[in-house]
C-alpha cells in the first residue's frame, strides 16, 4: 500500500467519524443572527463588544499610550532584576508570530472580495478595538504569571483566570477559576495542534508544491511530502527544545523579516500604482458606507471586515497572554502596552496593505470574484496582485509562507506545552512526551489534510474568547490599578526619582 493511499484512507476515517462532531460544534460557536440582510456571527459580536467596553473603560488607551508603548519595546523602561525569560521586543514578536499568518495574504483578500474594498475600513477599526483587549489580558497574564524554580515562566487563562477569581471573590471564585483553567488548556492544546501547528504546515507545503510544478513537480509526490514534513518537524523539534528564549530569539528575527519582506513587496506594488492610490483609498471609505453588491449594504461590509480582523489578531482569545507572560518585567502593565501593538502590527499594517495591494492592482481574479464568478483561493487573488507588477512574486510569497508557518508553529508550540503542562504537569517525562507528540504532528501536516479536526480546533478556540472575556470583564479593576502604577513609576523614571539601576524598586501603589 503506498503511502498517498494510507493518508488518504486515515483522512477519510477521521473526517467521517469527526465530521458530525465537528458540523455541530461549529454551529453552537459561531451561530449567526439575521442582522440588516445579512448574517452576524455572535462570536464576532462578543469580540468587538469587548474592544469597545474596554476602550471606554480605559479612555482610549491605544491612542493616547501608543507611543509610550513604544517607549517600552525598544527598552526606554527597562529595570534590572526583573523576573521574566526574555525582553519586550522579543515577546512581541514571539506573540505576533501566533497571529500573523496565512490569514494576513488569503483571508483579506477573499473579506475584500466579498465585503467589498469597504470591509478594509471596518478591519482596521475592529484591529484598534482589539488593542484595548489585548492590552487587558496581556496585563493579566503577567500580573498572574507564575515563576518556576528554575527561572522558567508560565502565564495565560489557566493562570490568571482561576488566581485572579480567587483575589477578587474568594474560594467561590477560586473553584470556578480552576474549572475555566482546565477548560482554557484544553482548548490552546487543541487548537494549537490542529490550527497551529498541523494547518500550518499543511498550507506552506501546498504553496511549496504550487511553485514547483505543482502535483507532477518536484515536491509533488508522497516521499517530497514526508521529506518537507521531517525538514520542518526537525526545526520545531530543535527549536522547541530550547523553551521560550530559544523561541524568541528564532521569532525576533523571523517577524521582523517575514514582515518586512511583504509589506516592502506591497509597497512596491503601490509605488507602481502610486497615481491610483488616492482612488484607491476614497474606494475603501466609500465602500465602507455605501458598498455595492455586498448581501446586507454597510452592515454586511461591517460584519465581514470586522470578522476577518477578530480571527485575525486574536484579541481577547487568551492565547497571546501566554507568550507575553515571559517578558524581564515589575510592571505588568508594561507588558499590556507592548501587547496593544500586536493587534495594529497585524491588523492595521499588515492586513491593510494586503487589501490596499488588491484593490490598488485590481487583478482579474478578484474582478472575478466581485462580479460574483467562482470562489477562488484568497492566496491566488494576493499572489495575483502582486505579479501584476512582480511576475516572480510567487517564489517570494512562498517564502513569506513558510515564515509565517514556521514562526506559527514554533509560537503555537509554546502555547500547548504551557497547556500541556498545566493539565499533565512540569515533569521532564511530560515535557518531552508533548515536544515528541508536537513535532509527530509537524510531519503529519505534509501527509495529512484533517481539515474536520482543524474546522474543531477553530470553534474551539473561540469557544475560549467567551470564558476568557468574562474573565475580563471580572477582573479590569485590576488592570486599572496595575496601568496607574506603571505610569507613575514611568512619571518617576522620567523625573529622574528613581533609575533603571533601582533593581530592588517595589512597583509604587496608587489607588484606581
Amino acid at each position: 500500500m503506498s503511502l498517498d493511499s494510507i493518508t488518504t484512507s486515515v483522512d477519510e476515517a477521521v473526517s467521517g467519524f469527526f465530521e458530525p462532531i465537528a458540523t455541530w460544534l461549529g454551529e453552537v460557536v459561531f451561530y449567526s443572527v439575521p442582522v440588516g440582510g445579512t448574517e452576524l456571527p455572535l462570536i464576532v459580536a462578543w469580540l468587538v463588544v469587548a474592544g469597545l467596553v474596554f476602550t471606554g473603560w480605559f479612555g482610549l488607551v491605544q491612542v493616547r499610550k501608543f507611543k509610550l508603548a513604544v517607549d517600552v519595546v525598544r527598552g526606554k523602561y527597562d529595570e534590572k532584576g526583573s523576573a521574566g525569560e526574555v525582553n519586550h521586543f522579543q515577546a512581541l514578536t514571539a506573540a505576533v508570530s501566533g497571529t500573523v499568518g496565512l490569514g494576513n495574504i488569503a483571508g483579506v483578500a477573499v473579506a475584500v472580495s466579498i465585503g467589498g474594498p469597504g470591509a478594509t475600513f471596518w478591519m482596521i477599526l475592529c484591529g484598534l478595538l482589539g488593542m484595548a483587549t489585548k492590552f487587558v489580558e496581556v496585563t493579566l497574564g503577567v500580573k498572574y504569571r507564575e515563576v518556576h524554580a528554575d527561572g522558567t515562566v508560565s502565564g495565560g487563562p489557566m493562570h490568571y483566570l482561576p488566581k485572579g477569581l480567587a483575589d477578587r471573590f474568594g474560594k467561590k471564585g477560586k473553584t470556578l477559576g480552576k474549572v475555566l483553567a482546565v477548560l482554557a488548556s484544553f482548548f490552546v492544546l487543541f487548537f494549537g495542534l490542529f490550527g497551529g501547528n498541523l494547518f500550518q504546515v499543511n498550507q506552506s507545503y501546498a504553496q511549496l508544491v504550487s511553485v514547483t510544478g505543482g502535483e507532477d513537480g518536484l515536491m509533488g509526490s508522497s516521499a517530497g511530502a514526508l521529506f518537507f514534513g521531517i525538514l520542518i518537524a526537525a526545526l520545531v523539534g530543535i527549536v522547541l527544545l530550547g523553551g521560550i528564549r530559544s523561541i524568541a530569539n528564532v521569532t525576533s528575527k523571523l517577524v521582523p523579516a517575514m514582515a518586512g519582506i511583504y509589506i516592502v513587496a506591497c509597497l512596491v506594488v503601490i509605488l507602481v500604482h502610486v497615481s491610483a492610490v488616492p482612488a484607491a483609498i476614497a474606494t475603501i471609505i466609500e465602500g465602507a458606507f455605501n458598498p455595492q453588491g455586498v448581501a446586507g449594504g454597510v452592515l454586511g461590509a461591517l460584519i465581514i471586515g470586522f470578522k476577518r480582523a477578530a480571527f485575525s489578531n486574536e484579541a481577547g482569545l487568551g492565547s497571546a497572554p501566554i507568550a507575553h507572560s515571559a517578558v524581564k518585567t515589575k510592571h505588568p502593565a508594561s507588558e499590556g502596552l507592548v501587547a496593544l501593538l500586536e493587534p495594529f502590527i497585524d491588523t492595521v499594517v499588515i492586513c491593510t496593505m494586503t487589501a490596499l495591494t488588491i484593490v490598488i492592482a485590481n487583478p482579474a481574479s478578484y474582478v472575478e470574484l466581485r462580479q460574483g464568478g467562482e470562489s477562488i483561493g484568497g492566496v491566488t487573488i494576493t499572489s495575483d496582485a502582486f505579479a501584476t507588477v512582480l511576475p516572480w512574486f510567487p517564489y517570494i510569497l512562498t517564502l513569506a509562507v513558510m515564515l509565517f508557518a514556521i514562526s506559527t508553529v514554533l509560537t503555537w508550540g509554546y502555547y500547548c506545552m504551557k497547556a500541556w503542562t498545566h493539565l499533565f504537569g512540569r515533569s521532564t517525562a511530560s515535557e518531552l512526551t508533548f515536544k515528541i507528540c508536537y513535532t509527530l504532528f509537524a510531519v503529519a501536516g505534509s501527509l495529512l489534510t484533517l481539515q474536520t479536526l482543524i474546522d474543531m480546533a477553530d470553534a474551539v478556540l473561540f469557544m475560549l474568547a467567551v470564558i476568557n472575556i468574562i474573565g475580563l470583564y471580572l477582573l479590569a479593576p485590576v488592570v486599572k490599578r496595575e496601568l496607574n502604577s506603571f505610569l507613575e513609576y514611568v512619571r518617576a523614571r522620567n523625573a529622574g526619582e528613581i533609575t533603571e539601576d533601582d533593581e530592588d524598586q517595589e512597583p509604587v501603589k496608587t489607588t484606581v
